[in-house]
């Protein structure tokens, strides 16, 4: 298996790469061998870039997509209206009983995060916490989906690092190969484990990147200021995801439709992965979306490892319960409906909620401005009164 840690890092100096040999078994297309990629997205060189036409250097097929529609968002950003407010839901903290727990809706008055898209690096010199963003993907997904958002933080002042996770994106490694969870998230600890002594990142999680993130809560907890999950797997101990699914009603079928299993060790094994029928993605994930963000994804998006998707988490108060967690409700999500959103909010309380209205299961394509300004605030919040 490949072990290449692919990572797009706006603290990066230039792409690098290295070359890799790719076979193609019947099922899925095993790729071998170490490949990096890494690209500075400051916004001096974003405007250099926008006005040249074009980026530098070589970028492999998926990178080249994202990098396209980023000048486009670039371009098209500057006349932007201001994004819909979202409301937020208090929440007691995790060591709060769960039974006649309350929740208290708040009008947000207009903060400090309403003007940063018109005040590049702006929060470098605010006393945060944090200034350090790791997003993190979900099933099917890979760095690339974040080319808005990386935008949006970058130009507001944060350092942000997108992981490709085994199997994933551009990380060259065979998905149905992969035997459990910690294989997967390794990109994700490894970018842990390089981290300086005292230093901390907000995390952010989408869809089953969830998951990942709440198996490096609890294994690096000293280095997590905060966990944001976006329409994300919350898990509770003892829970997988596949759990979590088998325990919603309400699927439509058109919901189920897209994904199919692979068998790469024959129908008499268990599946080794999920495969993503692309045709039906527009309906099913990104119903709110453009056309240019669902050709990405069509492209772009690769089959889902199985094996971690039915690993139970077993995680502890110590630690995964020492970081406080938000979640970001995605309203208009036909992937993970509401319903299944409120119920890991109600079975495992986080320490507040955001709404998106409007937006799809890819509130990053769908509502980027709106997403973005969710994060700086939930940066804003300080840990004393957390």
């Amino acid at each position: 298996m490949g072990n290449a840690l692919v990572c797009i890092s706006t603290e990066g100096a230039r792409e690098k790469s290295s070359k890799h040999e790719v076979n193609h078994p019947p099922l899925l297309a095993s790729f071998k061998g170490r490949a990096g990629l890494l690209f500075s997205l400051s916004s001096s060189e974003n405007k250099r870039k926008k006005k040249a036409g074009k980026f530098d250097g070589q970028l492999d097929e998926q990178a080249l997509a994202a990098a396209l529609l980023f000048n486009h968002h670039q371009g098209n950003n500057g006349n932007s209206l201001p994004f819909p407010r979202s409301k937020s839901v208090v929440y007691p903290s995790s060591g709060s009983k769960k039974d006649g727990f309350t929740r208290s809706s708040s009008s947000r008055q207009q903060s400090r995060s309403d003007s940063l898209l018109t005040r590049p690096g702006q929060l470098v010199n605010q006393d945060l916490e944090t200034n350090r963003v790791v997003l993190v993907h979900g099933g099917g997904f890979g760095a690339w989906c974040w080319y808005k958002t990386i935008s949006l933080l970058v130009k507001a002042g944060f350092k942000v690092d997108a992981v490709d996770l085994t199997g994933s994106g551009i990380h060259y490694s065979d998905t149905n190969a992969i035997r459990n969870l910690a294989e997967y998230v390794k990109p994700l600890s490894d970018t842990f484990y390089k981290l300086g002594e005292g230093e901390k990142v907000i995390l952010v999680g989408h869809d089953f990147g969830g998951a990942c993130i709440s198996y490096v809560m609890e294994l690096f907890p000293s280095k997590i200021a905060k966990a944001v999950f976006i329409a994300a797997t919350m898990l509770s101990s003892g829970q997988s995801a596949l759990d979590l699914i088998s325990q919603q009603t309400g699927f439509s079928e058109l919901v189920r439709q897209p994904q199919t299993f692979i068998y790469a060790n024959g129908k008499h094994s268990p599946p080794t992965a999920i495969d993503i029928d692309k045709t039906l993605l527009r309906d099913s994930w990104f119903n709110q979306s453009s056309t240019k963000d669902v050709a990405l994804a069509s492209v772009s998006m690769r089959p889902i490892p199985f094996a971690p998707v039915v690993e139970k988490l077993f995680l502890s108060s110590n630690n995964y319960g020492s970081i406080p967690r938000f979640y970001i409700k995605t309203q208009g999500d036909c992937a993970m409906p509401a319903s299944l959103q409120e119920s890991m909010i109600n079975s495992n309380p986080p320490t507040q909620v955001f709404e998106l209205k409007g937006s799809d299961h890819a509130p990053f394509f769908s509502k980027p401005q709106a997403l973005h300004r969710i994060l700086v605030e939930i940066s804003q919040v300080p840990s004393k009164h957390i």
